[in-house]
This record gives C-alpha cells, sequence and structure tokens, in this order.
C-alpha cells in the first residue's frame, strides 16, 4: 500500500508537464490492470463542456481481500487542483484521491447496480470553464480491474453542436489549412525558381521540392484530421494519411539537412563513409520516432507503457538532432583545411561563411522548436494552446525559407560570387582568422 501514493504522486507530477494534444470519442478495453491512476483524456472545456463515461463488463479481482465498489471510480482533476492532491498525497501515505474535494467525482463502481458486471453510463456537464484531465483510481492497491470504456468529451458552439476539439485546439483546422496554402505556394515558387536556373539544378533541389510537397500534404492532412474530429470526434482515416506523410516529411527534412552540412550535390557529388553512416543512422531513428509518435498519438495515455514511449521519442529526437550537426561541422573543417593548399581563397571563404550560417541556422531552428515550443505548450493557458502549435508553423517555415533561399539554384550563388582578384584580401582573412583560433 505505501507504494501507491508514491506512484500516483510521480504520475501526476508527469502529468503537470505533459500537453495531450488530441480528443477524441474513444472505445477502450482495460485488462487486468493494477495501476492506481489511469488518465484517459486532458480536455479544455467552456462554460458548455460535457463528460460522458460508459463502462462495461466490469470485473475487479483481488487475492487478499473482497474488493472495496467505492474504491474504484472515474474523476476530473483540473490543472489548478492538481497542485492541492499533489499536497495531500504528500501528508498522508494512505489518501485515496477519491476523496479529495479538490477532484470532481463522477461516480465509482458502487453506482453500478447490480455491483460490477453491469453497463453504467455517466454523462455530466462541466460548468467551470478549465482544463481538465479524466482519471480512473484504484485505491486497492492488490485489485486487478478489466472493463470497457467509452469516454466523450466536447464543448458546445453557440448553435448548440458539438465541438470535440479542446477549447484551445478548436482553431488548428483553419490554421493547418492557411499553412499548407503558404507551402503549396512555396513548391510553385520553388518550382519556377528550378525551371529558369535550369543549368544550375542539382539533385538536391529536387529532394528540397520533395521536401515541400510531403509538408504541404502533411498540413492538408492535418487539417482534414482536426476538422474531422472536431465535427464527429474520429478522423475518419485522415490520422493514418497524417502519420504517413508526418514520416515521409520528417525523414525527408533531416536527409536534406544532411546531405546539404555535407556539401553533397554541391560540394562533391559523392558522400564519404562517415557521412553515410549519419545518414544511416538519423534514418532508422527517425522511423523508430516516427513509431514511437504513432503510438502515443493513437493509443493515448491509458497505455501501460505510455510514459516509456515519450521518453523514447525524446531521446531519439535528441540524438538525431546531435546527429545532423556533425556534417556541417565537418563540412565547415574541411573547408578550412582545404583553403591552405588549393589557391582559391576567395570561394573557400564564400563557402565557409555560408557553411557556418546553415550551422546557427539549423541550430536556431532545433533550439526553438524543441525548447521554446514545449515552453509554449507548458506556460500558456489552456485556452491558448493553439499558439504553440502557430509558433512551431511560423519556425518551420522560416527555416525552410531561409535555407532554401541559402542553397537555391542560381548561376553565381554564394559558393562562387567571389571573383579571382579577391582572393588575396580573402587569404589573409583566413589566416587572422586562423591565427585568433
Amino acid at each position: 500500500m505505501p507504494k501507491m501514493p508514491l506512484t500516483v504522486f510521480l504520475f501526476l507530477l508527469l502529468l503537470s508537464l505533459t500537453t495531450l494534444t488530441t480528443a477524441e470519442i474513444k472505445s477502450l478495453k482495460i485488462t487486468d490492470d493494477n495501476r492506481p491512476m489511469i488518465l484517459f483524456e486532458k480536455f479544455g472545456f467552456t462554460h458548455t463542456g460535457h463528460v460522458s463515461v460508459a463502462v462495461s463488463a466490469v470485473s475487479v479481482t483481488s487475492t487478499i481481500r473482497r474488493p472495496d465498489p467505492s474504491r474504484h471510480g472515474f474523476f476530473l482533476l483540473s490543472e489548478e487542483s492538481l497542485i492541492q492532491v499533489l499536497i495531500e498525497l504528500q501528508q498522508n501515505p494512505s489518501f485515496c484521491v477519491i476523496d479529495s474535494k479538490y477532484i470532481k467525482l463522477l461516480f465509482t463502481f458502487r453506482d453500478l447496480s447490480p455491483p460490477l458486471h453491469n453497463s453504467f453510463n455517466q454523462s455530466e456537464p462541466v460548468i467551470a470553464p478549465n482544463e481538465y484531465s479524466l482519471f480512473f483510481a484504484n485505491c486497492e492497491a492488490d485489485s486487478r480491474v478489466t472493463m470497457d470504456v467509452r469516454t466523450e468529451v466536447y464543448n458546445l458552439d453557440q448553435g448548440g453542436v458539438k465541438d470535440y476539439l479542446s477549447a484551445g485546439l478548436t482553431h488548428l483546422p483553419t490554421l493547418y489549412f492557411l499553412f499548407s496554402c503558404v507551402y503549396l505556394a512555396f513548391l510553385v515558387l520553388w518550382a519556377y525558381v528550378c525551371l529558369t536556373n535550369k543549368r544550375s539544378v542539382h539533385r538536391i533541389h529536387l529532394l528540397m521540392a520533395g521536401l515541400l510537397l510531403m509538408k504541404a500534404l502533411n498540413l492538408i492532412c492535418a487539417a482534414e484530421d482536426k476538422h474531422y474530429v472536431k465535427l464527429t470526434g474520429t478522423p475518419h482515416g485522415w490520422d493514418v494519411l497524417f502519420y504517413i506523410f508526418q514520416f515521409l516529411r520528417v525523414v525527408l527534412l533531416f536527409t536534406v539537412i544532411v546531405l546539404i552540412g555535407t556539401g553533397w550535390s554541391f560540394l562533391k557529388p559523392f558522400l564519404q563513409e562517415k557521412e553515410k553512416k549519419v545518414l544511416m543512422i538519423v534514418i532508422p531513428l527517425q522511423v523508430l520516432a516516427n513509431v514511437a509518435s504513432i503510438v502515443i498519438g493513437e493509443t493515448g495515455p491509458f497505455i501501460k507503457d505510455w510514459v516509456t514511449w515519450n521518453q523514447v521519442f525524446l531521446l531519439v529526437d535528441i540524438v538525431c538532432c546531435c546527429a545532423i550537426l556533425f556534417p556541417i561541422v565537418w563540412s565547415i573543417r574541411t573547408l578550412r583545411e582545404t583553403s591552405k593548399t588549393d589557391g582559391k581563397a576567395a570561394r573557400n571563404l564564400a563557402k565557409l561563411t555560408l557553411f557556418r550560417q546553415f550551422y546557427i541556422v539549423v541550430i536556431g531552428y532545433l533550439y526553438f522548436t524543441r525548447i521554446v515550443v514545449f515552453a509554449l505548450r507548458t506556460i500558456a493557458a489552456y485556452k491558448y494552446q493553439w499558439v504553440s502549435n502557430a509558433a512551431e508553423e511560423i519556425a518551420n517555415l522560416a527555416f525552410y525559407m531561409v535555407m532554401f533561399y541559402m542553397f537555391r539554384p542560381v548561376e553565381r550563388n554564394e559558393y562562387f560570387v567571389l571573383d579571382e582578384e579577391d582572393e588575396e584580401a580573402a587569404e589573409m582573412a583566413l589566416r587572422d582568422e586562423e591565427f585568433e583560433l
């Protein structure tokens, strides 16, 4: 019994740092589960919010005692009340969350008539607007629960129509659709630039065009996914297309960054062995990260290994972000060494400057999308959760525009803007730089 409050405490602490981005009508099956807390949804309610929980085929088993139905139940917990519940758990090791005055208790298994082995449906309005988490609590550490659960959370709009998206995410369909239009326009502009500079087009430019296409399709599917969830509570298959294009887009993005960082197609038509190894590491890791993302997105936090999958996704993402920086550093080092021997100091200085700028841009992009966006999701009020999504898409668009501009196909690109007459000045600059280092 003493282990249960500590587990609950750690779980609630993790919940306070976690933001769930989807809410749908869900039908779940819990089998022989002894967890003290199971999180089903995290949803932002307006003053017209409703929550409905239906359970059936309920069974509670225990090898030590006869189960007490009042020690098992569903409840809502707001973000503000979470702190109070954590304090109660610290002060009283045997405290049961169901007894807390800071929760909104929906029902316990005592309400099932006859007790257990029956279906029960509880629907209640949420009058106080806030972000709530829907939990199931098992306050008997030695008992195991089996049941079928159907959850439905929604707000009513001005016309009385159900809106199954959280209050802070209801604008996402429009947001994603607008950004998809921007990327389609970007793709048309990129195609025009490539067609007007055919002689300077390399294979990397075709991959960059494919990246824009995948990003646009990914956003279109995201918009449709959220649109159908908003109206019906289910994505109608658009989530499958979303994950497919998400996978292709992320793998292609990291591949393009690595290939540009190695100078492939610009500086040399081949990859060295160590550069191939980076690609062989980054791509499988991205596959693993996307599988983890799909598991998290499709199953939700009620699965037993939800926390583990979150940790896997975070670790793999960090490894990939670090791995894609190595090729850029190698190219900078190679250019610095080459500038001492090939007699083309001006060109090498231009290349070196460009790769340094690209390195800074990639670092800034990774920092913003991994740290700043996460901070926005954590500190933003539940009504403004869409702001973090907008900030992430703006950062993505800005990064794409800068990267595509830096490595655009032009006859006299950044690699060759300096003429031979500038060689002496460039050599002096490189020598000064070497002296400073």
